[in-house]
């Protein structure tokens, strides 16, 4: 076979290669989008603050607008402090923006990146999500489980009611249990459960290794090859607890699975159905392991910050307690506790779970998304390999969008004669695009149990001390995950019918 080349086809090459030179050209006379004035060499480097970052780059946006950018011995960082450019880029031009970044020590040296939250946009990530979705992405599918996530938030009730000064670990136990349950089949022990403790200490690695500008070795990844003695090299002992942790916690329960399967006494779980009666690679049963993981990992740590926030809001906030506790007596009654299945019926309650994930972002600047090309928009250059970081604290706090945005007030999700609800949060406190956490509906419907039991059951207050009333403060953790600090507050059942319920139950 031959080819002719004809005039059209010459002038149709010639407009081609105008065309890409000139936007070529364009992307590298248009300017980056604004932010701080950078040093040189370091660049913004010394900008970036260690604690609340999240609150230093709502700055920026109010000071540069809603996208900016900063640099870092090299590395660009695009900010996104509103949710309309994250949509923009992060879910509509989702395949540009939908790989992580390699994080030294994260990834290389702890072995995050086989987790969904941190690895690549690719095979192993596609397999992970679909894993997760077929088995709990959706209400229906997540019915099955509906028992099991009840049970335990008894349980937590009851253990609550027993020792209410030990809060904070009662709400890491139940995160804990809800997510072992579903995802191995494991009911966790009332106290010092292994497989929680191993948990917490590798998502506790997560958190803190995957911060922004949390380790120098991230930003000069030769460090890695540093000797353990060497000062400064303590990100060594990090990466080696790090993954110690994360390996036990991802191999050890997927093998008890196995095991009882092989030997009949496996209990039906998010594991067991993805391994039952199926012929499997090695790298599909990879990604089974690594999806039960990343079940187990997202789920744990998102809701005892969801929770813990709870308890924090209720103690600050006594009018929207009394409101959701008078549509529940109004509801349910006395007589039984809440379930999922009245979930439908409490509006109130519903939109009280909505906006503990509104005030309190859970995961403040999420986790940053890379440019894989060039980009241009809206008259800036973005370069590939950028880090695009959405600014998620400032998206739930933006007055633009939710009116006395500290303040917490369910009825903004409620439309009311005249007025529509403000915008639902979880389409960003959650993630964007193709990074969006496939675990959205388990999460929520944990919230929900756990919330409408505690105000079935409890008052919830401030504590006294010498006479006096102690006013928490709203005060975050920084990390990749943020914790409210602690807190005092008090905790005092409302009936003798409600002690009755929660020794009746779990």
């Amino acid at each position: 076979m031959t080819f002719s080349l004809t005039w059209l086809d010459v002038s149709v090459a010639i407009a081609g290669l105008f065309i890409v030179n000139k936007l070529i050209k364009q992307k590298a006379t248009l300017p980056l989008p604004p932010g701080p004035r950078k040093l040189p060499l370091l660049g913004n480097l010394l900008d970036i603050p260690s604690e609340e970052p999240w609150v230093t780059f709502a700055k920026w946006g109010k000071e540069h607008g809603d996208i900016s950018s900063v640099q870092v011995l090299g590395q660009h960082m695009i900010i996104l402090n509103a949710a309309q450019p994250a949509i923009d880029l992060l879910d509509k031009r989702s395949l540009t923006y939908s790989d992580r970044p390699t994080l030294t020590l994260a990834c290389d040296l702890i072995g995050w990146n086989r987790s969904l939250v941190l690895s690549q946009y690719g095979s192993h990530f596609k397999e992970i999500r679909k894993n997760i979705y077929r088995v709990i992405g959706s209400r229906g599918n997540l019915e099955k489980y509906h028992g099991l996530i009840e049970r335990q938030s008894h349980r937590f009730v009851k253990r609550l009611l027993a020792t209410p000064d030990s809060l904070a670990d009662h709400i890491r136990w139940v995160a804990g249990a809800i997510v072992l349950v579903i995802s191995h089949g494991y009911e966790v022990q009332d106290e010092n459960d292994p497989y929680l403790e191993t948990a917490d200490t590798a998502i506790h690695y997560f958190s803190i290794t995957t911060s922004a500008g949390a380790f120098l070795v991230d930003v000069l990844p030769i460090l890695r090859h540093l000797p353990a003695w060497f000062p400064g090299a303590t990100f060594k002992k990090i990466a080696k607890l790090g993954s110690e942790s994360l390996t036990e916690m991802t191999d050890k329960p997927h093998d008890v699975v196995k095991a009882q399967m092989a030997a009949g006494t496996a209990l039906h779980s998010f594991t067991s159905e993805l391994l039952e009666g199926r012929e499997l690679s090695d790298d599909e049963e990879e990604a089974i392991k690594w999806s039960a993981q990343t079940l187990y990992s997202g789920g744990a740590d998102t809701t005892v910050s969801a929770t813990h926030s709870f308890f924090l809001a209720m103690t600050l906030f006594p009018d929207v307690q009394r409101k959701a506790q008078a549509e529940i007596d109004a509801v349910i009654g006395t007589n039984r506790l809440p379930t999922i299945a009245d979930r439908e019926s409490l509006p109130y309650m519903n939109a009280l779970t909505l906006e503990v994930l509104r005030w309190f972002s859970l995961a403040p600047l999420g986790v940053a998304h890379v440019a894989t090309e060039d980009d241009v928009y809206e008259g800036y250059f973005i370069p590939k390999g950028s880090l695009v970081v959405p600014n998620i604290w400032q998206m739930l706090h933006d007055p633009r969008v939710y009116a006395e945005p500290m303040e917490f007030k369910p009825e903004r999700f409620l439309p009311s004669e005249g007025e529509e609800a403000e915008t639902d949060p979880h389409n960003v406190c959650f993630g964007f695009g193709r990074r969006q956490c496939p675990g959205i509906v388990l999460a929520e419907t944990s919230l929900f149990i756990e919330c409408a039991l505690t105000l079935a059951v409890f008052n919830i207050s401030k504590a006294t001390e010498n006479g006096r009333l102690v006013t928490p403060k709203v005060e975050q953790t920084t990390g990749t995950i943020s914790h409210p600090k602690p807190f005092k507050f008090s905790l005092t059942p409302r009936s003798a019918k409600a002690l009755e319920l929660v020794q009746q139950e779990a």
